[in-house]
């Protein structure tokens, strides 16, 4: 007679494997946790301790969850999961980033037909050293075997975030307005979009492909992490001022989608094409993809993964004051909340 653990198996959900998974994570996972983590691994749910939020005036939190897309095939082709880790937590980070919240804790979800303890410890321990990085707490998470669902050897990554702010302090502030100048930081590559697209544009290339324009394998330059901006921007958000009107994550629709979300109605964004310096990589996807640079600034962050709006006698300032070059790319005009690439 077959055991029900037997059965569970044959069916293709292996209970071990998880449990394999769960002891070859939970070092990484808990090297993240302060005192104020009550309960993380192996509990039904996290327990944060809320009490230092008793210390700001009105704290309000802030929640964003996502998930990695098809980057995650192309990491698994290269045999390189911690990347995916970093990615899905810095993804998160930014996104409540822009309203002005730091990280509290951080939730993940790893979901595959088939669960391989290597490689769902590599991805998690790379979730944990980015949160490490961020001062945020790997609370919990989950790992799910669906055979049936997912096919043979995909696997997916999610994952929820939840940080603070005070609310004297959300972004985008209220005062935006025509003349506010558009700073970059640069992005470490497409970070975690656009992906079935270079995908089918690279299906034929080897990984370990050198083009001369990128110096690099193409593995590298397409594998490289999702930054996050939080340690960038820490200078600017520590002081009692804050020179920063708003702040855009150019993720799934590039400048063109993402920068409108945070401007209010009667502005729009003018771009110079002739100020923005393009990466090599988005000229190489652009060349083979026989697209628009429309398209482009639709689907790609083009090399900027994240956009400061600042008033004009700020921009010095705001520019010193950050560890790293911010390159000004245009700035406010009038307008029906959208973007203008001006050529």
């Amino acid at each position: 007679m077959t055991s029900s653990s037997n059965a569970y198996a044959a069916s293709g959900v292996d209970i071990d494997a998880g449990n394999r998974a769960v002891a070859l994570m939970t070092a990484a996972v808990q090297s993240t946790y302060g005192p104020e983590v009550l309960a993380g691994v192996g509990s039904f749910g996290g327990l944060y301790d809320a009490g230092r939020l008793q210390s700001m005036t009105a704290p309000v939190l802030v929640a964003s969850t996502d998930g990695v897309g098809t980057k995650v095939r192309l990491a698994a082709q290269a045999g390189r999961y911690e990347s995916i880790g970093h990615d899905i937590v810095n993804h998160c980070i930014n996104d409540i980033l822009v309203q002005g919240a730091r990280p509290l804790f951080f939730l993940d979800y790893v979901a595959s037909a088939r669960l391989n303890p290597g490689h769902v410890a590599a991805i998690v321990s790379g979730m944990a050293a980015a949160c490490r990085q961020a001062g945020c707490a790997l609370l919990g998470g989950e790992t799910a075997e669906m055979p049936g669902v997912y096919s043979p050897n995909e696997f997916d990554v999610a994952g929820t975030i939840v940080g603070v702010v005070e609310r004297s302090r959300r972004l985008p502030r209220t005062d935006l307005a025509a003349g506010d100048v558009l700073l970059g930081l640069a992005a470490s590559g497409p970070h975690t979009n656009g992906y079935s697209l270079i995908r089918r544009l690279f299906a034929d290339v080897p990984l370990d492909t050198v083009y001369p324009e990128l110096g690099i394998p193409l593995a590298d330059a397409l594998l490289a992490p999702h930054r996050s901006y939080l340690r960038v921007l820490e200078p600017l958000q520590a002081g009692p001022a804050q020179p920063v009107k708003a702040l855009a994550h150019l993720t799934g629709g590039g400048l063109i989608e993402n920068l409108p979300r945070v401007l209010p109605g009667g502005l729009s964004a003018a771009v110079p094409l002739t100020d923005w310096p393009v990466p090599p990589l988005f000229h190489l996807i652009q060349r083979r993809g026989g697209l628009t640079i429309e398209e482009m600034f639709r689907v790609f962050n083009m090399g900027f993964g994240f956009i400061l709006v600042v008033a004009p006698g700020d921009v010095a300032a705001v520019q010193a004051g950050l560890p790293e070059p911010a390159i000004v790319l245009g700035k406010l005009v009038p307008g029906a909340r959208m973007v203008q690439l001006l050529s």
